[in-house]
């Protein structure tokens, strides 16, 4: 059905092609006032759709009668099939069961060959299930009895991998997705059964290449996709003790090599979108492929490094965090890719935090998470992705939240929020063209974020007779970066910043703090208000003054 879906594609565009051409020749023929010749025989392709509801719907049943059908009268019969080579037979040679499907295979091949030219469709259906009772058939030599016919392992294994290599041959020489689907399952089915970690993971390798050679090959988006799920949750059974062959589910002790290798299956899988065709472009199919890989990698890696590599989970995550980083700076080079860059440095970051948080005590790493959001800010203006500007804005606010849940005290450690919020936001205004804000929303989030926190964190470090003037020395460095940065926001919120240390003064100093300290906090904060009111009389006078020259 693909094929002739093509088929039509082709024709329509030749039937166009003519028509433009018989435009152009009509106009020539107008130009050099020749008669034109009849266009009676012109071109038309015939419609194939149905004109009414009752065409339509006999259409349909066509299809499920035809399509639908034969794809599940072969499943049912693969599962007969099954049913019978798994029969215990009793008193005869271990062979038997084999036996039986072999020549059903045969068959199958052979009924598969006789319709090719009459039910096409069908041979197709039929070949591929013969191919995947060869592979059953093979199985059944060592598993599903209680004499096995093959009692050596290693020899089932390398039979199951020939049945597996030729069927993949196969696969690829008849341009199949449908086949190609089935070998890189039975493949993945063949690792497992092998049963041993070096071969699990040449295996999953050599599996994920092909994969990716085939998308790359064939444009099989969706294939790829069913492909990078395939081998991801091969990697999981393996990791939870292979329940394919029998075992318990439980989480198997792993080596740091194992570990290693889900971040070698989210490189090759990253490179099968990287390497795309010039005309792809970042359609839904690529972008679901690399929400998959980089969510089943970095799920997986964290998964088993939490649980069983706990000594070594910053480097763990160090390293991946420089991987993913290293995919998505590569993905911005080459095509300036705006989705994948994103997923895979949302990525990174993630594994970057999970590194900080690993080394660092409670509550440092607190500072170190607070900080790392300069170095996203910094990517992401490289990038030129607002969707990580607006996402670590996101995550600075969670991670200050849970700083104030489980701290405990604040301590000076607050400080770093506020100052990581003006360096953010002076960043954002220094290469707001490269970004191409067309509003301030973020600028004042973060500026709006450092009014609240300096009051707040500084409310609970310095001593409270000392609160309304580290606030007033605040408001003060806000007019001077004002001043200096010529930038008025920072004048409102100095402006801000005064009004909230009088409503402090008025409603807090007057009863709590020491004679003493509320005599000082007065006379401080009422000198500077007056200072701030001739400041602003002189910069008005100054105006008129120019003005009225």
């Amino acid at each position: 059905m693909i094929e002739s879906a093509s088929d039509s594609e082709k024709l329509n565009q030749i039937v166009s092609n003519l028509k433009s051409i018989e435009i152009r020749v009509s106009k020539l023929e107008a130009h050099l006032n020749l008669e034109a010749e009849s266009s009676k025989d012109e071109l038309k392709l015939p419609n194939n759709l149905p004109n009414n509801i009752s065409d339509r719907t006999d259409s349909l049943e066509n299809q499920i009668g035809q399509f639908w059908f034969a794809k599940v009268g072969i499943v049912i019969l693969a599962i007969g099939i099954v049913f019978l080579l798994t029969f215990p037979y009793q008193n005869l040679s271990p062979v038997f069961p084999s036996l039986i499907g072999f020549v059903l295979v045969a068959v199958l091949f052979w009924l598969s060959h006789y319709l090719r030219t009459s039910l096409q469709y069908l041979s197709q259906y039929v070949f591929g299930g013969g191919l995947l009772l060869l592979y059953f058939t093979t199985l059944r030599l060592h598993f599903f009895g209680v004499n096995p016919a093959i009692e050596n392992n290693l020899i089932e294994i390398i039979l199951l991998v020939t049945v597996t290599t030729v069927h993949l041959y196969i696969s690829y020489n008849k341009k199949s997705v449908y086949l190609s689907s089935i070998g890189i399952t039975i493949g993945c089915v063949t690792t497992l059964i092998s049963n041993d970690t070096y071969s699990v993971f040449v295996f999953s390798v050599l599996l994920s290449m092909f994969i990716v050679y085939l998308k790359l090959k064939f444009e099989w988006n969706g294939f790829f996709i069913y492909g990078i799920s395939l081998v991801y949750l091969t990697t999981l059974l393996w990791f939870i003790n292979n329940p394919l062959l029998g075992n318990n589910v439980e989480l198997r002790s792993t080596s740091p090599f194992e570990i290693l290798s889900i971040l070698i299956f989210a490189i090759i899988f990253a490179s099968g979108n990287f390497f795309r065709a010039e005309k792809e472009s970042e359609n839904n199919s690529l972008i679901v492929s690399t929400i998959l890989n980089c969510f089943l990698s970095y799920t997986l890696f964290l998964l088993f490094t939490m649980t069983k590599h706990k000594d070594a989970l910053a480097i763990f995550h160090l390293s991946s965090s420089i991987i993913f980083l290293i995919i998505a700076t590569l993905y911005w080079i080459k095509s300036e890719s705006k989705f994948s860059t994103f997923f895979y440095s949302i990525a990174g970051y993630t594994a970057l935090s999970v590194a900080i948080v690993a080394q660092f005590p409670k509550p440092d790493f607190f500072v170190w998470l607070c900080w790392q959001s300069l170095l996203v800010v910094s990517t992401a203006l490289w990038f030129r992705s607002k969707i990580i500007i607006v996402a670590n804005f996101v995550m600075y606010l969670l991670i200050f939240i849970f700083y104030l849940a489980l701290a405990g005290a604040i301590s000076t450690v607050s400080l770093s929020f506020g100052l990581v919020a003006l360096i953010t936001a002076r960043i954002l205004n220094w290469q707001k063209n490269r970004l191409e804000l067309k509003t301030e929303i973020m600028r004042l989030s973060y500026l709006g974020a450092a009014f609240f926190i300096f009051p707040y964190a500084l409310y609970h470090i310095v001593p409270k007779d000392y609160v309304s003037l580290s606030w007033t020395i605040v408001a003060i460095i806000y007019y001077v970066l004002s001043v200096i940065l010529k930038n008025k926001k920072y004048r409102w919120m100095a402006l801000l910043t005064f009004a909230l240390t009088v409503l402090y003064i008025l409603f807090v100093g007057t009863s709590n703090l020491d004679p003493i300290y509320r005599i000082v906090s007065f006379i401080v904060l009422g000198l500077v208000l007056l200072a701030i009111s001739i400041f602003y009389g002189r910069v008005k006078s100054k105006s008129i003054a120019s003005s009225e020259k």
